[in-house]
């Protein structure tokens, strides 16, 4: 068997420094606890654990990564890559090389940079790449500044003199070799630093190491004493500091080299904290250096140096100033980007995904793409589209290709109903409804995923939600879409113009939604509520037509029903439950359905069910680390159900399902777990007693936490098989299993 990762949707953390860009244009970012790496020729992106908590600053020189998390650690990584098989993605790989403990301090800013070389020689003498500074900005209110020597990172110096957070740092790397290497930092108290690192010329710093102090350590000694240092003014205030850091990196085996670091400038002009630092890359037109900072007093500051006229002894000296300040465009504060990578070329569509837990997952009943909700209070549609390489293989791209409901409550689930309806809960008493418009029917059509123009005429054109509402609203005009080129929708297009317009409300619970599920028929919708009571800890059935209830509340759990599946042919309804137990109810006619049977075996909360698509056999999957099978004993006997198989996992088992049909008269089933980890097992569709254990897809290639989700796509091709995942770990993948 093979496992290959179709797609990855995945986005940035919410800090300023939480993506970078290598010159070979490698976007790589944090995503919660994750390392996401993507480039725009890649069909995925590839993602990997490096913390244990949210990644919140990460920074890329060649094939060194640097990651930041609120674990109080730094963590320093390799990127490593290798062609596959013709046609295939690259095969990524991360190993880590070290772990700069923070001890409690968070860092938010990194900034990685070649050491400069030195000037002044009849022969350069060109540090090798090998070494590197690192800056690390945190809530230690310094920077700390770490150099390569060999193969690690060492405490080499830290830079005092900001009263809040470090949030912002930038280096600048110098043009030619007499110029310094510039750091900009930025705080939470409004000001921005600038310091120069340069090589130290001196005899003493190059040649063979001594062994004892020498006169390295003495000049050294004196070098330091002779400058200033932090002290208290004549009025009590504060002083800059003006001390020269000096920096020993060995280089080689036998010899040393000596950098100092100074401070250079203090610019002041910004109301508020400075939340990120870009310095101008350099131009034929102009080698000013120029520094772009951005603030939440919603303004963005251009600073370059200005030449003055100091005195006729002294002739002329530099200052920086602020050159150009932008700030409340259009009156909105806060309302835009935290963050931005640029590339030079043309716009692609870049890869995206939620920002929060994803919680529920459909495939529309033709498999032509998926829809994924989440705690980001979003619902969101992905495509594979149809693509061509210069050689004419065909290969799909997936994209997400719509955003239909952007919610002020999180959600919780979602359902399809049929290619162009779905309904979805959220944390709120109330199910939703929508209808694809016009414009997301043309979009399908456009990009080659899926021809459903019949009756679209009728349709509106798109939705729009009115101030302060929660509900989508139909419009009959708007930006058309149509007149886009073929390729996948820009993020802007996604957040403004993809929504579908709400047509139905379904009311009855008394307590948020936790639970939904559709018929196979599409002709009914199942919907249950958080509950501490048996009073509310019911499921509601309602016809699709008129939305009116379908018989009465199907009673029997004490506390919350976690999930609901009706059976391939609609005859059952199963329910599980947080009271640990599973309850079948079967239909009776046009009058609803009826209590059937019950088991209470687990010993922990049931999290999910599943039918086989034969409709015999079923299987629950519980936090007592077991999947369940359960059959029929007696065709005659409808109420004896019983287990005829137990598998048992490493982990809490979180979510289950079964293969859409039958490989070689094998049954598959998919189990995911609490730690994000998958599992296959598989037996003959005539003995769902004997199961094996086929394969375990680790966290490399699924989830690095609780999965909350597992579908299969709907297709008729039994070799491979399409299965996607949504997890805790804010990430959505598809990945594809071929059977061999």
């Amino acid at each position: 068997m093979e496992v290959t990762v179709e797609y990855v949707a995945a986005s940035t953390n919410r800090y300023s420094y939480a993506a970078d860009v290598s010159t070979s244009s490698l976007v790589a970012f944090g995503s919660a606890k994750s390392i996401a790496l993507w480039n725009a020729e890649w069909k995925s992106t590839y993602a990997v654990q490096a913390h244990e908590k949210s990644i919140s600053a990460l920074a890329v020189y060649e094939t060194l990564l640097v990651t930041g998390a609120s674990d109080s650690t730094v963590k320093i990584l390799t990127i490593e890559r290798s062609e596959l098989e013709e046609g295939t993605n690259q095969e990524v790989t991360l190993a880590e090389k070290q772990v700069i403990n923070l001890r409690g301090r968070y860092p938010l800013s990194l900034a990685i940079a070649p050491l400069p070389g030195t000037p002044g020689r009849a022969i350069q003498l060109i540090v090798p790449r090998l070494a590197t500074i690192l800056a690390i900005g945190g809530t230690d209110r310094s920077v700390q500044i770490w150099t390569r020597s060999e193969a690690q990172f060492v405490n080499s110096a830290v830079l005092s003199g900001h009263e809040d957070w470090v949030k912002a740092l930038a280096f600048r790397s110098p043009e030619v070799e007499s110029d310094p290497l510039i750091l900009a930092s930025g705080s939470q108290d409004a000001t921005i630093r600038l310091w120069n690192v340069e090589a130290v010329i001196s005899k003493s710093t190059e040649g063979p190491i001594k062994e004892e102090g020498g006169d390295s350590d003495e000049l050294l000694d004196a070098f330091e004493a002779s400058l200033g240092d932090l002290g208290e003014g004549e009025e009590g205030g504060r002083q800059i500091s003006l001390k020269r850091h000096v920096l020993n990196v060995k280089i080689g085996e036998n010899s040393t080299r000596q950098f100092s670091i100074t401070f250079d400038a203090l610019l002041i002009g910004h109301e508020a904290g400075v939340t990120s630092l870009s310095w101008r890359p350099p131009t034929q037109s102009t080698s000013i250096p120029t520094l772009l900072s951005t603030s939440t007093d919603s303004s963005l500051i251009l600073w370059s140096p200005s030449t003055i006229i100091t005195s006729a002894v002294d002739g002329a000296s530099s200052i920086w100033i602020n050159r150009q300040r932008f700030g409340d465009v259009g009156g909105q504060r806060l309302g835009g980007f935290v963050g931005g990578l640029w590339t030079r070329g043309g716009m692609e569509a870049a890869i995206g995904g939620h920002n929060a837990p994803v919680r529920g997952l459909s495939w529309s009943p033709g498999g032509e793409y998926l829809l994924s909700t989440s705690l980001d209070q979003t619902t969101r549609i992905h495509a594979g589209i149809p693509t061509s390489s210069e050689d004419q293989t065909l290969s799909v791209s997936w994209h997400e290709v719509g955003r239909p409901q952007v919610h002020g409550y999180d959600l919780v689930g979602v359902a399809s109903l049929d290619a162009l309806r779905f309904v979805s809960i959220a944390d709120e008493k109330v199910a939703r409804v929508f209808e694809a418009p016009r414009e997301f029917i043309q979009v399908l059509g456009n990009l080659g995923i899926a021809d459903l123009a019949g009756g679209s005429l009728k349709r509106p054109r798109a939705a729009t939600v009115p101030p302060l509402q929660l509900s989508n609203k139909a419009v009959t005009e708007g930006r058309r879409l149509s007149s886009f080129p073929r390729r996948a929708p820009f993020e802007g297009e996604l957040a403004a113009i993809t929504l579908w317009p709400e047509v139905e409300k379904i009311f009855g619970h008394g307590y948020e939604s936790v639970s939904l599920a559709v018929s196979s028929s599409k002709e009914l919708f199942a919907s249950a509520c958080k509950a501490t009571t048996p009073d509310h800890a019911v499921v509601r059935i309602y016809d699709t037509e008129k939305w009116q209830p379908f018989g009465q509340p199907l009673a029997g759990h004490t506390l919350t029903v976690t999930r609901i599946a009706f059976s391939p042919d609609d005859r059952y309804v199963l329910t599980v439950s947080r009271d640990r137990a599973w309850r079948l109810f079967v239909r009776n006619g046009d009058n609803g359905y009826s209590p059937l049977a019950a088991d209470r075996s687990h010993a922990r909360i049931i999290w999910d069910c599943a039918w086989a698509p034969e409709g015999n056999i079923f299987a629950t999957a519980s936090r007592d680390k077991t999947v369940r099978i359960w059959r029929q004993q007696d065709p005659n006997m409808q109420a004896k159900w019983a287990a005829v198989a137990t598998l048992k996992m490493t982990e809490a088992a979180t979510a289950v399902t079964f293969a859409p049909s039958d490989v070689a008269h094998r049954r598959m089933l998919f189990v995911g777990l609490e730690t994000g980890d998958i599992v296959m097992y598989s037996s003959r569709a005539n003995d769902p007693t004997q199961w094996q254990q086929d394969l375990i897809i680790d966290s490399r290639l699924a989830h690095v936490d609780h999965i909350h989700q597992l579908a299969c796509r709907p297709s008729n091709n039994s070799s491979t098989i399409q299965l996607a995942s949504g997890s805790e770990d804010n990430t959505l993948k598809i990945l594809s299993v071929r059977i061999a």
